[in-house]
């Protein structure tokens, strides 16, 4: 907590008659010995103010904050709101540099070249300006922040305050408030196919910034639509809002509603689920979790940060001791839906970015490669799986070169086997 905070909270305690002088300058020698501490949190561990006055302290300075956000927030809602004008995807406001856009994969300066830059101070005053008291102090005190800001009448925001070497940095990923169908964004038919399962596992997977967000969104969207089923998401933070359909639709945040992902997904075993989707499977307990509620009546969605399917099953079956694995491969060669591998690609024309996906439907001979850890052999038969829907990454990237929507370098860059690119790289024709 700021050194202007804890003064507030000490000289309002002294005004109210809650704190004696004395206790007032202890406090304050300790807050000066260990700067990361409240005054606030302080007092109360020292049980120095009642219950009721903490709760009232809590409240003045969320509105003092507001009021302060209030005069100085303004300045972030207008890059906010030019950003959103722009057709950005992310926003960076970060010291020793000016105010920069994502535009279709690529950073430009906000205000165009020869942009001012920001000061260390300017970036701070401004990470400030929309963060809560408790917010900054999470900042202050582990050295980042990750939540979702919503801008009234303009749009939310998935936002992560970082104090970096050079001081205080914001970043802001746009996200849309309509979720856009499977249709609008061009997804393929099995794509829904996976959705009508009532059981097993079905992964999106892809690098950050590749769009997972989206798709998982609308397969869920699509659920939420055509069932009458009880759908829980679990998100760091919680990005699209789904509006109840067809179905119930419950979302938490982890951090806010739940400590974490493996603790969320057992809480939400307990609450009737028909579908849950796991923003994130980080770790070996929610992977665990995640298969085992596959396998028992439940459809989960998840996502990971891999290129291929064969990568995505590896690392989905790497994270657990060698001693379980053949017991994991059988699970998963059984559970297993399919995975979706995805990029987003700046277009040929510069306008856009187009989507190049991979996709791995499981069938028996999916399923005998998983069990006896063949994942290597996956691509041969994806290029024979054509008709359920399977579809290899480079096929794609070969697609939208073909149709001219990217170039011929892109491509190389993005393949798998990049000798099948090099050819027409070399030549020039791409």
């Amino acid at each position: 907590m700021s050194a202007a905070y804890n003064e507030y909270v000490l000289a309002t305690s002294l005004e109210q008659g809650w704190l004696k002088k004395e206790q007032a300058d202890q406090v304050r020698v300790l807050i000066t010995a260990n700067p990361k501490v409240a005054a606030l949190d302080l007092m109360e561990d020292q049980q120095l103010l009642a219950g009721e006055h903490v709760a009232m302290l809590r409240s003045l300075i969320e509105q003092a904050a507001g009021a302060e956000a209030g005069q100085d927030s303004s300045v972030v809602r207008a890059y906010l709101q030019t950003a959103v004008e722009m057709g950005a995807s992310d926003l960076h406001l970060g010291p020793d540099a000016p105010a920069l856009v994502r535009i279709h994969g690529q950073l430009s300066p906000l205000e165009g070249d020869g942009a001012r830059y920001l000061t260390k101070e300017e970036t701070e005053q401004l990470a400030r300006s929309f963060l809560l008291p408790k917010q900054i102090a999470r900042v202050e005190e582990h050295g980042s922040f990750d939540f979702c800001y919503e801008a009234e009448g303009l749009a939310r925001f998935r936002t992560s305050v970082v104090r970096q070497r050079r001081g205080w940095e914001s970043v802001f990923r746009v996200i849309s408030n309509k979720i856009r169908t499977m249709d609008e964004l061009g997804l393929p038919a099995v794509l829904k196919t996976l959705t009508r399962y009532h059981n097993g596992l079905v992964l999106v997977t892809g690098a950050v910034g590749s769009g997972k967000s989206t798709t998982l969104a609308s397969m869920v969207d699509h659920i939420n639509r055509e069932r009458k089923d009880h759908i829980i998401t679990l998100e760091d933070p919680i990005e699209y809002v789904f509006q109840p359909a067809g179905c119930q639709v419950s979302q938490r945040e982890i951090g806010a509603n739940s400590a974490s992902f493996s603790s969320a997904l057992r809480a939400a075993l307990r609450e009737d689920p028909d579908v849950i989707m796991v923003g994130e499977m980080r770790d070996l307990e929610t992977i665990s979790l995640a298969i085992s509620a596959s396998e028992t009546g439940h459809l989960v969605l998840g996502t990971l940060h891999t290129s291929t399917a064969a990568r995505t099953l590896d690392r989905l079956l790497d994270v657990f001791p060698i001693e379980q694995q053949a017991q994991i491969r059988t699970m998963v060669s059984e559970s297993l839906r399919g995975i979706v591998c995805q990029q987003l690609i700046p277009r040929k024309d510069g306008h856009g970015r187009m989507l190049a996906l991979e996709v791995l439907v499981n069938n028996p001979a999916v399923g005998n490669l998983i069990r006896e850890a063949k994942t290597f052999m996956l691509p041969g038969v994806m290029q024979t799986g054509k008709k359920l829907g399977m579809k290899l990454m480079d096929d794609s990237l070969q697609e939208l070169l073909d149709q001219g929507m990217i170039t011929g370098e892109e491509a190389y860059r993005r393949a798998e086997n990049k000798k099948a690119f090099a050819t027409g790289l070399a030549g020039g024709a791409r």
